[in-house]
């Protein structure tokens, strides 16, 4: 007989590059997680959903411990994608693989507990040099950075979604995500929106979670800036 199967087909293997971010642990190590940990109580969803890179780089000449180093970050759902800086022979079984030439790209600051302000009123700062305007919506999983000035929404923020923007955000729908504004150290920077649901907001280096804005605002047309050293929010209906 005849076979009149058709053939099959090779397995195919496909490239795709996509945007990830990095962490880099600098010694002494206890307190990088001490700052690591007290930014996780501002930001508690600061790493939700994300895949992270691991750069041992600032760790050498040292070799560092791996397997502690990765069991301390799953202790804090911190998922690593892969490792750079260091040298292959410290990787193997059970460990992420060893990543190399990635190319840099925006550095992102997770925001710092923010220091007294000063008695002297701080010097005028520069304005936004150029603006971000998305047509539609940002889904969830998204992520719109762009540190040099303002960002603008024309529709809604998906919960999962974030923004983060060097000067004000404008969302002309609903903010169910994640947003920081004032992102390139702009203490004045805003940030409005039709419908406030958000998840997280910051603006410079200060953040605040869901829970810790209340609902008494929620589903409201809202303005959100710093005063005195404090996120102040106010309805705009």
């Amino acid at each position: 007989m005849t076979d009149t199967s058709p053939p099959r087909r090779p397995v195919q293997l496909r490239g795709r590059a996509f945007k990830s971010l990095v962490l880099a642990p600098e010694t002494p190590l206890p307190d990088w997680f001490a700052d690591l940990d007290e930014a996780l109580k501002r930001s508690p969803t600061l790493f939700d959903g994300r895949a992270l890179i691991l750069d041992v780089a600032a760790l050498a000449p040292a070799a560092p411990d791996l397997d502690t180093l990765l069991a301390e970050l799953g202790s804090r759902q911190i998922r690593i994608l892969g490792i750079e800086g260091t040298d292959v022979s410290l990787l193997g079984p059970g460990r992420p693989p060893l990543l190399v030439q990635g190319r840099p790209s925006n550095t992102i600051e997770i925001p710092a507990q923010p220091e007294p302000e000063p008695e002297v009123p701080p010097a005028p700062l520069e304005p936004a040099t150029t603006s971000l305007t998305i047509e539609g919506s940002v889904r969830s999983g998204q992520s719109i950075v762009h540190p040099t000035g303002d960002v603008t929404v024309m529709g809604s923020v998906s919960s999962g979604a974030e923004i983060l923007a060097g000067g004000s955000i404008h969302v002309y729908g609903a903010l169910r995500g994640r947003a920081i504004a004032g992102a390139a150290r702009n203490p004045r920077a805003r940030i409005c929106c039709r419908k406030f649901e958000p998840e997280l907001l910051g603006i410079d280096r200060l953040v605040r979670t869901a829970e810790e804005m209340g609902n008494h605002l929620r589903g409201k047309a809202v303005q959100i800036w710093l005063d005195g050293g404090a996120i102040k929010f106010a309805s705009l209906d």
